[in-house]
Formats: C-alpha cells, sequence, structure tokens
C-alpha cells in the first residue's frame, strides 16, 4: 500500500514560544509503524512540550505534522483521537472512586437505555469489554471491580493505557509512565509496552530513567535546550552517548 512509504507520524520544522522564551526550536522527528521511540533530555528540554503538541494539548507556532504522509493541523486533543494519537499523562486523570471498568469507559459509558439526561448503565457488557482490553494489553488487574485508588502504580497504568484502546488507536504517547513505580511494576509497565508495539500500536514515551529506553525502545530521540541534538538506533548507540548529548 502507498501509505507503507512514508512514516506513522512526521514533525518538520516544530517551533513553539512562550513570550521569549524559546520551548522547541526546529524539531523535526519521524515515528514508524510498530515503532518504540524514548523521548528523553533533561528537565526543560521540550519533551512536555513537543508530545502536548502532537496530542493537540498546544499549538505550535510554526512547521508541519503528517500522519501517513499526509499534512494536518492538530487543533485538540479530539481531533488526536479522531487521528488514532492516544496520550497518557504522568497523572493517569483516573477517577479513584471508580473501578478499572468504569474508568476505561468514562465518558463512554453504555447505557441498557436512557430516559432524557439520564440512563441504566450495561454494567455486563461493560465489565465484558473491558476485561478484553485488559487481557490485550497484557494489564495483570486481578478484579476489574475494584476501585483504582486500591490498585497498584503499575496496575493504575495499565488502567489508564486500557482507556487509550477504546479508539483502536495507532499512536500512544506515555508521559513518564514508570515515575515512582518499584522495580517490579516498572517491569510491568515496560512489558505493556512491548506488548502495545507487537500488536501494531506506535509508541513514544517520555522517561528519565535511560536503562528503560534501551530495553524497550527501537530509537532514542534526545531534546536539549529545546532542540533535537540526537536521533539514534538503541542497537547502534550506548546509554554514555545518550547522557553525553543530554548534557552537551
Amino acid at each position: 500500500m502507498e501509505e507503507s512509504n512514508h512514516p506513522l507520524l512526521e514533525v518538520r520544522h516544530i517551533y513553539k514560544r512562550f513570550g521569549g522564551v524559546t520551548a522547541l526550536e526546529d524539531i523535526s522527528i519521524t515515528v514508524h509503524k510498530q515503532e518504540v521511540v524514548g523521548l528523553v533530555g533533561d528537565n526543560g528540554a521540550g519533551k512536555s512540550t513537543l508530545i502536548k503538541i502532537i496530542a493537540g494539548a498546544l499549538p505550535m507556532d510554526s512547521g508541519t505534522i503528517y500522519i501517513d504522509g499526509k499534512p494536518v493541523r492538530i487543533r485538540s486533543p479530539r481531533h488526536a483521537k479522531a487521528l488514532k494519537i492516544e496520550t497518557v499523562y504522568q497523572d493517569l486523570a483516573l477517577c479513584d472512586n471508580l473501578n478499572a471498568t468504569l474508568n476505561i469507559f468514562l465518558g463512554r459509558y453504555q447505557f441498557m437505555f436512557r430516559l432524557g439526561l439520564f440512563g441504566v448503565i450495561n454494567k455486563r457488557d461493560m465489565e465484558r469489554e473491558a476485561e478484553k482490553i485488559i487481557n490485550r494489553i497484557g494489564a495483570e488487574i486481578p478484579n476489574q471491580k475494584t476501585l483504582v485508588r486500591y490498585l497498584s502504580g503499575g496496575q493504575r497504568q495499565g488502567v489508564a493505557i486500557g482507556r487509550t484502546m477504546y479508539t483502536e488507536p495507532r499512536l500512544i504517547i506515555l508521559d513518564e509512565p514508570t515515575a515512582a513505580l518499584g522495580v517490579g511494576e516498572t517491569k510491568k509497565v515496560l512489558k505493556l509496552i512491548v506488548g502495545l508495539r507487537s500488536q501494531g500500536i506506535a509508541v513514544i514515551f517520555i522517561s528519565h530513567t535511560l536503562q528503560e529506553v534501551f530495553e524497550t525502545a527501537d530509537r532514542v530521540v534526545v531534546l536539549r535546550n529545546g532542540r533535537k541534538v540526537g536521533d539514534k538506533l538503541v542497537q547502534e548507540t550506548s546509554i554514555q552517548e545518550i547522557i553525553h548529548l543530554m548534557i552537551g
């Protein structure tokens, strides 16, 4: 097919300024289908700004974004979702007083019937669908009826990723998905990322832990002071080289 000749996502010559501060300067990156890209750099390097632009949460000042080789202007997070781009931010945006199933379907509940503004939620069908999603991504959630507040960090990340799967995404952006997790929970989340790739989904993930990037990613993109200073295949570089690029 013709689209196979193009990257899934390409951003070219992106600039973003906040007043007199240049957050991104001439940033160009590509993400191919079924590719995991680690996005790294010190605090203030521009990582979060870049993913917010791709996710439709921030407008860029100039530059072009392409999906399958076609230029697009991502106007909002809703538009990004329509383009099959999903984002899980570091805060996860989960409702602690709801269980895993209701979080996965948050804002798009299935109803048995509706009467005006009111309706009866079809919990049984939602639970079945949620179980399929949880099994598909390989999340370890023993009881999806458990309130999210009682789940571990890795399980909460699994619920957040599961919520993105409802739209059949082609690209998922993960912002520090292993932040504040222990070793065991981190390994589970990295396994989730690898599982997404095996299902044909591309992933961009921000991480401050280079070992995680080298365990999981196909390629690593390095930002420093708002500029791209490195774009390396993991198998052709080293942690030491990436550190050198990060700090200059």
